[in-house]
């Protein structure tokens, strides 16, 4: 428990009370966007739960009423990290950017996401891959991806399998539409809204403790096997990014993104 305690990270806060573990990912001057460290530091940290077993539930969430704006487009597009973001795409198992949303699933407790403000992009696939989604009504979810001429890949097509229907998946992937959290209850996105919800996500939390922790742990097993997917599928989504990233309508995207005018040309895939 100390251990996890008191570790120094540079990207996250992380703070144990009565075995509850809070995870607070900590770049407000950012609105908490997911850098590569950030990233790094998720996946320590959710290793670190897996081998305490004091720990009974962890509570996932961001600095200064934010949970999460997207990937750190900056910190991507660094000439320093484009080399090795591309071998994460290209190497045959699963890429950083997925199991950083994915491992939260792997964690042997339940996992509560708390959104407030802005949980897009990366954001999003993050908290899909929580046991339960804990939201303030005005925070604002997209699945931003395709306003970037790109595609999901941090493990949606697992994290959201059994969460959202197909049909609502798509169209929120296709229009990179950005909705609010009342919507995305209504949609599958959210399981509570809140006015207060890292206060609820406190008392679920102190909740799944009162029960024996391997009960928890075999009931998020089961459930999880209900919906287990191929490594195949998610091999889909970074052979489907690497086309999206080398295809001509990419920087047409980008550019559409500041001159509403741009024509995107004529489809280059089947």
């Amino acid at each position: 428990m100390n251990a996890i305690a008191t570790y120094q990270y540079k990207t996250l806060q992380v703070s144990v009370t009565d075995h509850i573990l809070t995870v607070t990912l900590n770049r407000p001057e950012k609105k908490n966007a997911m850098s590569f460290q950030v990233v790094d530091e998720l996946i320590k940290v959710a290793g670190r739960i897996s081998k305490d077993k004091t720990i009974r539930a962890v509570i996932l969430n961001g600095a200064e009423g934010t949970f999460c704006a997207g990937i750190d487009l900056g910190d991507l597009n660094h000439p320093k990290n484009q080399a090795f973001a591309l071998w994460e795409l290209v190497k045959p198992w699963q890429s950083l950017f997925q199991r950083v949303c994915l491992v939260w699933r792997d964690v042997p407790v339940p996992v509560i996401a708390v959104l407030e403000g802005y949980c897009i992009g990366a954001g999003l696939q993050l908290a899909l891959a929580c046991d339960v989604r804990i939201s303030h009504p005005d925070c604002k979810l997209s699945i931003m991806e395709a306003k970037w001429g790109l595609v999901p890949d941090m493990g949606l097509t697992q994290s959201a399998l059994g969460v959202v229907r197909a049909d609502v998946l798509k169209e929120l992937a296709m229009s990179a539409r950005t909705i609010d959290a009342t919507e995305g209850k209504e949609l599958g996105l959210v399981s509570h809204c809140s006015e207060t919800p890292l206060e609820q996500a406190q008392q679920l939390a102190a909740e799944f403790a009162e029960r024996s922790p391997d009960a928890v742990l075999a009931s998020k097993r089961v459930i999880n096997a209900m919906y287990e997917q191929s490594a195949l599928t998610l091999y889909q989504e970074k052979v489907w990014q690497l086309k999206m990233m080398f295809g001509r309508n990419r920087k047409l995207a980008l550019r559409k993104s500041k001159q509403a005018s741009t024509v995107f040309a004529k489809r280059q895939f089947r």
